[in-house]
């Protein structure tokens, strides 16, 4: 390994290791289904103050500041640019008041924990106080998904993550200014009036920056494919500017500035937010190593019992009476209530802003500044891993849990689509049937399926259907090309590899044939749409098979030459779906196979 003097990494292998050990940490979490800011949290510890391996500030050295300070700039305004107003309107009725109460308060009993119980000044209690009110949406999101809980409780817990999240960055950059005049050499009044100058500059840049661009990309002044580049390109001089005009501002600057945007229904906001959600997997990943390495032996000896304490205090009072006050003499149901009130983890935005406004506090003379850091992973640390284990009891015990085998939404009520609703209802998977079409759903009706009427990728659907209760999605309507769009448009949610689609019609013209690139796996044995209606019609049915020692897969396919396998549900209750091109397809003892038989293979079975 290369490295300088004194044993000093050098800076491009110190750059690799921090994104090989981010990215590598989110995937092996996402393989052994921990929450990933765990870790990272290990990963940084170890190639830090465990080992000595790397140290930021050796390896890195003056790069590292504006690096974190950059990084929290654009995790801030991703965190702005996922407050859409229109579907907070939509979300849960309590959400307004989680925000509008329960940050003030939050903020208020954090700050009054960090004081009297982990022993931090005044100062520093008020700027870390405010960034705590933030709840992580980048750890709320698999938690969610994880515990599958009912959609009013899920929905509470996301939205109030989503909007919280520049709600307390913000409190900490106006916490952190009236520290800032506080400590200034000029007078109260000339401070203050810095303060204010500098804080209505961010916010006009902030606003000017968002529709400037959301105007410059509705009027075509952008090419596509520049659009991002332009997007990050503006998102840093904001940021420079405002915080050449005021120290910090520059935070609020980029929040604001995604709000705008996120509001300004720009027809391209989807592809710009999903490049923007991928670089800060990158950012958020490569600040927590950046600032888990860069912790010393002796800071995190300071996480003594008042640290514990204050984890304590947190997460068993200032939480729950936060969330029980906000939502006092509101319509949301008791179980609910609790639900909210003991769900609270912290994320990586709490440990980046954190991390930054120590370090500043540290240098502008308070020396508790230094403890900031550490309390900020331990809070993290015990909420994320606390909640992880915890919130599916607490909701099955609440009777808030979704279903806990994630089932199948089906696009299209076809006879096909009621067939195989019918079968996976048998073998007591979920399942929902939805179509834009009322009377072609009557047949799903009739069989006492559940369904949707209405366009699955419509606003109605996003906030209706519990999406989180469902882990596969099956295209299955007469339209090619509105298969292959519900597919595509799914995708990044469910994983391409839990998405399929019925075969599409041969086009004879290449000009109306779809790209190959586009759509979900094939599924059905090569049969489209009309094909399997046919067949349905003649006779053939969705049957569902055990296996057992005496009558295992082999002996199956030897009696059922002609059946299609489409899925293998596993002794667990977990449902694989097969695609065509699967040819290595294995099932035990103990697994059922779904499949599309003949009628006379079906009778046989049945007699």
């Amino acid at each position: 390994m290369a490295t300088g003097a004194e044993g000093a990494m050098a800076p491009v292998m110190a750059f690799a290791l921090v994104g090989a050990l981010g990215v590598g940490a989110q995937w092996l979490a996402w393989r052994l289904r921990l929450p990933a800011i765990v870790l990272m949290l290990l990963a940084g510890l170890i190639v830090g103050p465990a080992t000595g391996l790397f140290d930021p500030a050796r390896d890195i050295g003056d790069l590292m500041g504006p690096m974190v300070a950059i990084a929290v700039a654009i995790i801030l305004f991703e965190g702005g640019l996922t407050l859409n107003l229109h579907s907070l309107r939509d979300a849960a009725p309590g959400v307004a008041r989680l925000v509008v109460i329960g940050a003030p308060l939050g903020w208020l009993l954090s700050s009054l924990a960090l004081h009297y119980v982990a022993g931090l000044g005044w100062a520093t209690s008020a700027v870390f106080g405010g960034i705590m009110i933030v709840t992580g949406p980048t750890v709320i999101a698999p938690l969610l998904r994880q515990a599958r809980l009912a959609r009013r409780p899920a929905q509470l817990l996301q939205w109030e993550a989503i909007v919280n999240d520049p709600v307390g960055a913000l409190a900490a950059v106006l916490a952190f200014e009236v520290v800032i005049v506080l400590a200034s050499p000029l007078s109260p009044g000339d401070a203050a009036w810095d303060m204010v100058r500098g804080i209505a500059f961010a916010l006009v840049l902030g606003v000017l920056a968002g529709w400037g661009i959301s105007a410059a990309f509705r009027r075509a002044l952008v090419p596509e494919y520049m659009k991002v580049p332009v997007l990050f390109a503006v998102l840093l001089g904001a940021f420079a500017l405002s915080d050449w005009v005021l120290h910090e501002s520059g935070l609020l600057a980029v929040t604001v500035m995604g709000l705008v945007i996120a509001n300004a229904d720009l027809p391209s906001y989807a592809e710009m937010r999903r490049f923007k959600e991928h670089a800060t997997i990158l950012l958020v990943s490569g600040v927590f190593i950046l600032l888990a390495a860069n912790m010393k032996v002796e800071t995190l000896a300071m996480l003594d019992w008042r640290a514990a304490a204050f984890v304590a205090v947190m997460v068993l009072i200032a939480r729950p009476v936060t969330v029980l006050a906000s939502l006092a003499f509101s319509r949301v149901p008791w179980p609910e209530r609790w639900l909210v009130a003991l769900t609270g983890p912290r994320g990586v935005v709490l440990v980046a802003v954190a991390g930054l406004f120590g370090e500043r506090l540290t240098s502008l003379g308070f020396e508790d500044g230094a403890r900031v850091a550490p309390l900020a992973f331990a809070l993290v640390a015990a909420t994320v891993v606390m909640h992880g284990f915890s919130l599916a009891p607490l909701a099955r015990a609440l009777g808030l849990a979704g279903a806990q085998t994630p089932g199948v939404l089906i696009v299209g009520g076809s006879r096909f689509a009621t067939a195989l609703g019918e079968a996976l209802k048998r073998a007591e998977l979920p399942v929902l049937i939805a179509d834009p079409n009322r009377a072609r759903l009557s047949r799903a009706r009739e069989a006492g399926l559940p369904t949707f009427y209405g366009d699955i990728l419509s606003e109605t659907a996003e906030h209706s259907v519990e999406l989180v209760s469902y882990g596969m999605v099956i295209a299955a309507t007469d339209n090619d090309a509105y298969n292959t769009l519900v597919a595509t448009d799914v995708a990044p949610e469910f994983g391409r590899e839990n998405v399929f689609q019925l075969k599409r019609a041969k086009q004879k013209s290449r000009r109306h044939a779809l790209p190959a690139t586009l759509g979900g796996r094939p599924i059905g044995g090569g049969h489209g749409y009309y094909e399997m209606n046919r067949l349905m019609t003649e006779g053939w049915r969705i049957r569902l098979t055990g296996l057992t020692e005496d009558y295992p897969l082999e002996t199956w396919r030897e009696a059922n030459p002609e059946s299609v396998v489409l899925g293998v549900i596993a002794p667990t209750g977990a449902l694989r779906l097969v695609a065509d091109s699967d040819e290595d397809l294995r099932a035990g003892e103990g697994s059922s196979l779904l499949s599309l038989s003949p009628p006379d293979e079906a009778q046989a079975e049945a007699g």
